[in-house]
């Protein structure tokens, strides 16, 4: 059967559809080799592979994958997903301008904000999920749209489909950012975005012990081929064991991701009616300020990742995070053990409310991480 004919779970599952001729396996094999021979004529003995930086069987079978789970055209692979967005927005000429959203993951910001400051390149940021304020701040022609949805820590929704049409009145590439949605609850590109973009330390992996990122585009463009020319030539490349953890993380990447969600929907009803809590945000509770948008272009769940404000400020929040006993203390997202973060402690300049909480739900019982969360807040 073709991969491309295949639905996300059978296409995960068989990891491309890859079998080892050489012994049979259905697990794809490992090539740690950093170079590869040639034949007496000096004609390469594998057409595909001359040197490791830029030829790896486990990336590119990792990157078959994460292309046909994002119908895209090519996806290409980088050592963490900073180092995605740095390969993306080192496209930008100097004296150029980006349009980015605001209220999102604060490493994104705060580098795309130095790499403007040293480029000369003109930064706006805006609120995206106001589709009226995108649209004022694609007025003005730029290279590149980026967006983030659903944000992080914020948990605001952004329609795709609107900002794709804003981004084309201003000649530029849409970006997304869907870490937090995964290619298993939201398609991008089918809603117009030029790019997509994961951390797939996050989710794709979902075993906290791999770093990497993807770009993954809808169709090839010289921006494309110049983003996977730096790739190259900087060698921002992810090395071929790594690449294989990835591609066994992503064997179960719909189950997990269904099991997370339906956890988190869970744990979301319990919070909105608890007395300690004051306010929850996720796109699945219909008082989410992007609960319809997040219906319209996500399917089968509302994501895994949360935050949630507890009444009595800092000290109260820190208490609750103290008491936890499943949701691990830890930074990051997307994995299979749950994760509480205090966002004011990380990011205390970014405006983050003291109070609040940003849990990551993996897979555990829901009924156990509901009764955790309790037990920390007060019945």
């Amino acid at each position: 059967m073709d991969p491309k004919d295949m639905h996300p779970a059978t296409l995960a599952a068989q990891a491309g559809g890859v079998i080892d001729a050489q012994s049979g396996g259905v697990v794809p094999p490992i090539q740690p080799s950093t170079t590869f021979a040639r034949n007496r004529d000096y004609a390469p003995l594998n057409p595909q592979n001359t040197y490791a930086r830029d030829h790896n069987d486990a990336v590119r079978q990792a990157e078959s994958v994460l292309a046909g789970l994002e119908g895209g055209a090519q996806a290409l692979l980088f050592p963490t997903g900073m180092a995605a967005i740095a390969g993306l927005f080192r496209t930008v000429p100097n004296g150029g301008r980006v349009v980015v959203q605001s209220g999102i993951y604060w490493g994104t910001t705060r580098w795309i904000r130095d790499f403007c400051t040293r480029r000369d390149v003109t930064l706006t940021e805006v609120d995206a999920s106001d589709v009226a304020a995108l649209a004022a701040a694609c007025a003005t022609p730029a290279q590149l749209v980026w967006i983030e949805t659903p944000s992080n820590p914020w948990l605001k929704t952004t329609d795709i489909a609107a900002a794709a049409g804003a981004a084309k009145s201003a000649g530029a590439l849409l970006v997304v950012d869907s870490t937090a949605a995964t290619p298993i609850l939201s398609q991008p590109l089918a809603l117009g975005a030029d790019i997509v973009m994961h951390s797939a330390t996050k989710a794709i992996n979902g075993h906290s012990d791999v770093l990497g990122g993807v770009l993954i585009a809808r169709e090839t463009s010289p921006t494309w081929e110049a983003i996977a020319e730096d790739r190259a030539t900087a060698g921002a490349v992810m090395g071929p064991f790594e690449a294989w953890l990835l591609l066994r993380g992503m064997r179960t990447l719909p189950l997990r991701v269904k099991q997370m969600c339906a956890n988190a929907a869970a744990i979301a009803d319990y919070l909105a009616d608890h007395p300690r809590v004051d306010a929850v945000l996720y796109p699945g509770l219909a008082s989410h300020q992007g609960h319809e948008i997040a219906s319209r272009q996500m399917q089968g769940g509302y994501g895994f990742l949360m935050s949630f404000v507890v009444k009595g400020g800092r000290d109260a929040a820190l208490a609750a995070a103290g008491k936890l006993n499943l949701f691990h203390r830890a930074t990051s997202l997307g994995g299979v053990e749950s994760l509480v973060e205090h966002r004011a402690t990380i990011e205390p300049h970014s405006g983050i409310p003291e109070g609040l909480l940003r849990i990551s739900v993996g897979i555990e019982d829901a009924g156990d991480l509901i009764a955790d969360l309790g037990q920390a807040l007060g019945q």
